[in-house]
């Protein structure tokens, strides 16, 4: 049954309207070139994409949030997902309350529809082929939602494409698991071919005696069974995938996603990783999307292996946890940018407008109402933050390890976004609530350098600014120049003030292991007057810069790094206009 029988007239008018475009079956008119998968103009109302309803097969969080992008952008949405209260009909156009498993539910829902599409690739796939042969303009294609749905077909394909996987092989009956644990070793990852989806359908035999137990775990061979060879990764990474009607790729900057219990918990934007690392993950999913068939957003996991290596995982042909952040973080979300796709529009700019974002996942901790007072909780602790966004979806049953919404931090280093992250998981009146990660690190090679490298600590007090400082020796100690300089912007360092005297290697040592600016502050030694100092930091070869101020002038050192933060930082930049305006008032 529809939810919206009772529409108003001027809704009523607006459906009439719009049946002119609409053949018996659907809403747009399909294309007879097979190789045109535009929507032609003739085709879509006079208005434009307003009037056109865009269908999609399941109205869980991701049907919701779809909705909620379309709502900005006037398009309508209609959902088709069996429970009446499902997370996206309180703000879909329209929800069709049925099964999309059922075929005559679906193709009935098709008939209303421009665009079919789906936000989960479990649906009757048959259907969507029949649907496609009448001329339904489904995106992504059935054939591509067939391929996804199989996890086997899924390696398969993609192997066939050059794409790097981690060993795999079809398994039929125990003799053949056995076979796959002598080629592959062990551990041994064995996985359901359907239906698998947050650690559900995997299984692990440590050896061969627990090969039994796996498959029964996984519902036996009946259910359709494949390995993987064990993948020891040491970071799972993500590429969300806008592709367009006409084929045109959009990749997402690379994230890190974060697992407990086979669930996605954390999701850091972007990944910290080499950037070598980053272009090869775009590469290949750049590489696996356009493989396929269709349009909209998909989202390509992998993984990271301890030699470098980047390995497929799996590909989902809709939008992804791994891409909640983009609301908040990109200039296009990944829920703006799959309407943009499957309707033909032009692709939005997928790049991050903040530096460093960090999704958490708010799953059920409890059943009930308990679970219910917990997730409240937590929601009144990330209000209080700084840079929070929270989204419910309004799941009316909660369970433990549900996704009852999640939660997104953006700001201006990963380390700030962590420190509140850890703020607002802590209970309240914990000693680390506030704590706050530095973003200035200020170094210098002996401690008898601190009675001049202080004043650059004082101005970043009193700028509010976190910092640290440390003695660190280029010559003394240059395993720990090393390991501070290649960890500092991990762990959420932005800027490095460095001083040094006599030689002075420090500012220029750190600056070649680093792509963090580097301020150096030449400090007057007993000889020279601190002209060896000033020289040497200043002469440094052409791509290792080093913004070097006066002598012993740790003062400007400590203003330039509080200038480079107020770039990105409306409040930082408003107190340093005032405090500039007071200098001038002072002087004049």
């Amino acid at each position: 049954m529809d939810k919206h029988t009772n529409s108003s007239s001027s809704s009523s008018s607006l459906k009439q309207s719009f049946k002119q475009y609409q053949s018996p079956v659907l809403a747009c008119h399909a294309s007879t070139d097979t190789n045109d998968t535009t929507l032609r103009k003739d085709y879509l109302p006079v208005h434009g994409v307003s009037e056109v309803i865009v269908g999609v097969l399941g109205g869980g969080q991701l049907g919701r949030m779809l909705c909620q992008a379309a709502s900005e952008m006037a398009i309508k949405v209609m959902v088709l997902d069996p429970l009446v209260n499902c997370p996206a009909s309180s703000i879909a156009y329209d929800h069709m309350v049925g099964s999309f498993d059922d075929s005559a539910t679906v193709q009935e829902f098709a008939k209303r529809c421009a665009v079919l599409t789906v936000e989960i690739e479990h649906v009757d796939v048959a259907t969507m082929e029949k649907l496609e042969q009448q001329g339904v303009d489904c995106q992504p294609k059935a054939s591509t939602i067939r391929i996804i749905q199989d996890k086997y077909l899924q390696k398969v394909h993609f192997s066939r494409h050059g794409i790097p996987l981690p060993d795999f092989m079809q398994i039929d009956d125990l003799e053949g698991a056995k076979r796959a644990g002598d080629l592959f070793g062990y551990p041994l990852m064995l996985k359901s071919r359907r239906l698998a989806y947050d650690g559900r359908g995997n299984a692990v035999a440590k050896n061969d005696e627990e090969l039994t137990s796996a498959v029964n775990a996984l519902g036996g061979f009946a259910r359709g069974l494949y390995v993987e060879k064990w993948t020891p990764f040491v970071k799972e990474l993500a590429v969300i995938v806008g592709r367009g009607r006409d084929n045109s790729i959009s990749c997402y900057p690379v994230v890190e996603t974060i697992h407990k219990e086979n669930i996605c918990h954390v999701v850091k934007a972007p990944a910290h990783v080499p950037w070598k690392i980053r272009e090869l993950a775009i590469d290949i999913a750049h590489k696996a999307v356009s493989s396929l068939e269709g349009a909209g957003v998909f989202a390509v996991e992998l993984f990271l292996t301890k030699d470098g290596q980047v390995l497929l995982n799996e590909v989902a042909p809709r939008p992804h946890n791994s891409g909640h952040h983009t609301i908040e973080s990109c200039y296009t979300s990944q829920f703006e940018q799959h309407l943009r796709a499957v309707l033909g529009l032009p692709l939005g700019d997928p790049s991050m407008k903040t530096p460093a974002a960090i999704m958490y996942n708010l799953l059920g901790e409890d059943e009930g109402e308990p679970g219910f007072h917990l997730a409240h909780q937590l929601i009144g602790r990330a209000l209080n933050i700084q840079g929070t966004a929270v989204h419910w979806y309004d799941k009316p049953e909660m369970r433990k390890q549900r996704k009852m919404g999640h939660i997104t931090i953006v700001g201006s280093s990963v380390g700030i976004v962590e420190a509140q992250l850890k703020s607002m998981l802590k209970e309240e009146g914990s000693e680390t609530q506030t704590a706050v990660s530095p973003c200035v690190g200020i170094i210098m090679g002996s401690d008898s350098d601190l009675p001049i490298m202080k004043d650059a600590a004082m101005i970043l007090n009193m700028f509010g600014v976190p910092h640290e400082v440390r003695i660190v020796s280029a010559h003394r100690t240059p395993e720990m120049m090393f390991s501070y300089a290649l960890s500092a912007r991990d762990r959420g360092i932005q800027i490095i003030i460095a001083g040094a005297g006599g030689a002075a290697h420090l500012p220029g040592m750190v600056a070649s292991l680093t792509p963090l600016p580097v301020i150096g502050v030449p400090v007057r030694a007993s000889a020279l007057d601190g002209m060896d100092s000033l020289l040497s930091i200043v002469q440094m070869p052409r791509g290792v810069p080093v913004a070097t101020v006066a002598i012993n002038n740790a003062t400007n050192a400590g203003l330039l790094a509080v200038r480079m933060l107020g770039v990105g930082d409306a409040d930082l930049a408003a107190r340093l206009s005032l405090s500039f305006c007071l200098r001038v008032c002072v002087t004049v």
